[in-house]
């Protein structure tokens, strides 16, 4: 089937031919665009037209960040994502125990700096909901997480349990008995008790997720894949139920078993590919656990948390392996000092195995030194950054880190200003997958609380172009794809997204309100409104 979209307002991400009014797809790619009179002289009996009736045409999103599986079990479990008070979290648990007794209680996504009263969550919130059955929910970060007595129980974890390399079992200061928060790599203590998802439940989350995408208009997702994930995409890629194109992300720990295999990556086809190696240098800054160079300005013995694989130089071994290997590099680092150690082995890599296109990235990139951004650039190293964390963030980010750190926190702009490649994600489940959103607080940087009405730090604010690139071409060139997606270009596939409102037009404030009304992935119309 050859389809003719016409009569649209189309923003093409194509620095060659930035704006058309109309294209033709054929199959699964774009064949032609142009003006309206343009394609409708070339159209035949053969073609299906359809008027975009002068809406807003971009290319299809590309979250450069995303948890794809973890998110569609979010989907089916516990939400506390709304939360704002501690008794609401508690009935919210004991709701949802009611409702499905004898169900392992996991998801979460609870932020309590949004609550009334600004504590960590305790067992004792929770104990009396949940006597006969594990509660293991994240942080809207997924760096901390509360476990029920059930759960510690199960894993073993008493007052006597010490902490684990990159993690912290927090303990009451006077009794010495956990409290049932974990940190970082003291999570895996319970989820590795947990009772394991089924083969089915992994497809079923996996599915549901996709259903958001399409929601969203994202047509391709650079996935960071745990356990049975990759399996379950393939599964799902053989019965042709793909609906995103995944570029996922492997544990750098696996990375051996990719070099004997004689990967280089990209590998993979054009829905499914092996990507990069993702590894995590430290936490989050609202767990404390991401690592600076100064403490937190609310807790002055607290510099953070470097992860084991950071302190104990397993990351700097496996990427050294990687590189030499042609693997892409995809680390974690939020806190300026992870930021920055991590640049410290990206400049290694350069100095052992030489230039070349390593498409280096570093995730977050969240709280970085003035001069580690100019070294982004000297490096070539790309900042995959998330913009709508700074819309929950930058309620509180002043009270852990003080002013002077804040003037380089989510420096959107400063990094595009030094010429460093930088693509948008969003980190979802720990923030919404709409891309939108994330246009919409890069474009304002307005947050939460609403007490940033001119932007938190507001000379860094993008253009809505800016913000949409990061999204498309930006992004595809993060994952090698930039000559086969990214933009509405002929030869390129024809995954693109038709909006409510015109996002370069109306006011920026009201960019959040804006809507997906038809995705189009491979040349199908898979979602409309």
């Amino acid at each position: 089937m050859i389809k003719a979209f016409v009569n649209g307002k189309i923003y093409t991400s194509d620095e060659n031919n930035l704006w058309v009014e109309a294209l033709i797809v054929k199959d699964n790619k774009i064949t032609f665009t142009g003006t309206t009179a343009q394609v409708l002289n070339k159209t035949t009996e053969e073609h299906e037209i359809i008027d975009l009736k002068g809406k807003l045409v971009v290319p299809g999103f590309i979250d450069c960040h995303a948890h794809i599986i973890m998110g569609g079990f979010y989907l089916l479990s516990v939400d506390l994502a709304e939360v704002k008070s501690v008794k609401e979290f508690s009935l919210t648990i004991k709701e949802y125990s009611e409702k499905n007794p004898g169900k392992p209680i996991l998801g979460g996504n609870w932020n309590q700096q949004n609550w009334d009263i600004k504590e960590m969550p305790n067992k004792d919130m929770v104990d009396e909901y949940t006597p006969n059955t594990p509660l293991f929910v994240h942080r809207m970060d997924y760096h901390s997480a509360l476990a029920n007595s059930y759960a510690l129980k199960l894993a073993g974890i008493t007052k006597d349990t010490p902490d684990p390399d990159g993690g912290t079992i927090v303990k009451d200061p006077i009794t010495g008995e956990p409290t049932g928060l974990l940190k970082d790599k003291a999570m895996d203590i319970v989820q590795n008790k947990l009772p394991n998802h089924t083969q089915h439940e992994f497809e079923q989350a996996c599915l549901t997720a996709l259903e958001e995408a399409k929601r969203f208009g994202v047509t391709s997702i650079h996935d960071v894949a745990y356990t049975n994930d990759f399996r379950t995409f393939q599964r799902l890629f053989k019965e042709n139920k793909l609906t995103t194109r995944i570029y996922t992300r492997l544990p750098i720990e696996k990375c051996q078993n990719l070099i004997d295999a004689e990967f280089e990556n990209p590998f993979g086809n054009d829905l499914l590919k092996i990507g990069s190696l993702k590894a995590f240098a430290d936490g989050s800054l609202g767990s404390y656990t991401a690592l600076f160079f100064e403490p937190y300005s609310d807790d002055p013995n607290s510099y953070g948390l470097a992860m084991d694989v950071l302190s104990d130089g397993s990351i700097r071994k496996w990427s050294i392996e990687s590189d030499k290997a042609n693997l892409q590099l995809s680390i974690h680092a939020i806190g300026d000092k992870a930021n920055s150690m991590i640049l410290d082995i990206a400049e290694e890599l350069e100095n052992l195995h030489g230039k070349k296109d390593r498409r280096f990235r570093i995730e977050h990139a969240q709280h970085v030194r003035r001069e580690d951004i100019k070294r982004f650039k000297k490096l070539n190293v790309i900042a995959s950054m998330q913009p709508y964390h700074m819309y929950d963030d930058g309620c509180w980010a002043e009270s852990k880190i003080g002013k002077e750190r804040l003037k380089t926190s989510f420096a959107l702009k400063s990094f595009i200003d030094e010429g460093v490649k930088v693509c948008f994600g969003s980190d979802w489940p720990v923030a919404t997958l709409d891309p939108v959103q994330g246009i919409y607080t890069a474009v304002t940087r307005h947050t939460l609380d609403g007490k940033n009405p001119n932007g938190f730090i507001p000379e860094e604010k993008l253009t809505v172009k800016q913000a949409v690139d990061g999204y498309t071409i930006h992004a595809a060139y993060a994952s090698y794809e930039e000559n086969i997606k990214g933009s509405i270009t002929p030869g390129k596939f024809a995954d693109f997204v038709v909006l409510s409102e015109n996002i370069f037009t109306i006011p920026p404030e009201q960019i959040k309100n804006v809507k997906v009304i038809k995705t189009i992935f491979d040349g199908k119309v898979i979602y409309s409104v």
